[in-house]
């Protein structure tokens, strides 16, 4: 069953990624292909995705490479499902009512922001063992969400894109940005501490967590 659930949300997510990046290449107005790329790989949203589609895609299809065991670790997937249910949370309260997607774009924001972190916390609830889950996986989680803050700011000082309106220096200015990222470091903070201590305390299989981790 595992194996099988994996397999289908591996492949609603990486579906998900092509199409989201055909339609931004492809989109009528924007920067050139080039710039439209790096912008792609700009949104968390879709930096999130792609590690939650190699996490359920590298244990299955190369279970003892390094990519497989990293991804196979529980603190790890703990960690990406802190980053995921930050994804879709954060689109339903705050950016869902900023525009109306419609047909193929609408299928890809459907999968990328609720499709995906809903089968991806039912495979951490069902699949993954967390009992040995270390409290430290809440302080190096932050470590992703970071170095995506500091590329931001950099990316969006030389080009001007922002990718999320709560990020936006140029509208909201440095010290507004500097206090929403804050608070967005609380809740990644705090969430993933709680989904280790849900974990420790027995939700999901209790088998003993395997070594390594973050």
């Amino acid at each position: 069953m595992k194996n099988s659930f994996r397999l289908l949300a591996a492949a609603l997510g990486w579906f998900a990624l092509c199409l989201q990046y055909w339609l931004m290449i492809t989109g009528p107005t924007g920067p050139d292909p080039i710039n439209r790329t790096i912008n792609f790989f700009s949104f968390f949203t879709i930096l999130s995705n792609i590690i939650v589609a190699l996490a359920m895609t590298a244990p299955l299809l190369a279970p003892n490479s390094g990519l497989g065991t990293f991804f196979a670790r529980p603190s790890v997937r703990t960690a990406i499902a802190g980053y995921i249910i930050v994804v879709g949370v954060t689109y339903h309260l705050i950016l869902a009512d900023l525009w109306d997607p419609q047909g193929w774009q609408k299928i890809a924001d459907v999968v990328l922001h609720y499709v995906t972190p809903i089968l991806f916390v039912l495979d951490w609830l069902l699949f993954v063992p967390k009992t040995s889950v270390p409290w430290s996986t809440a302080l190096k989680a932050l470590a992703f969400p970071i170095v995506y803050l500091g590329w931001t700011l950099v990316h969006g000082a030389y080009s001007g894109f922002y990718p999320y309106p709560f990020v936006d220096v140029g509208t909201l200015g440095l010290q507004k940005v500097l206090e929403n990222s804050a608070g967005m470091t609380v809740v990644f903070f705090v969430l993933t501490l709680l989904l280790t201590g849900l974990g420790r305390i027995g939700f999901g299989p209790r088998e003993a967590a395997a070594p390594g981790g973050l």
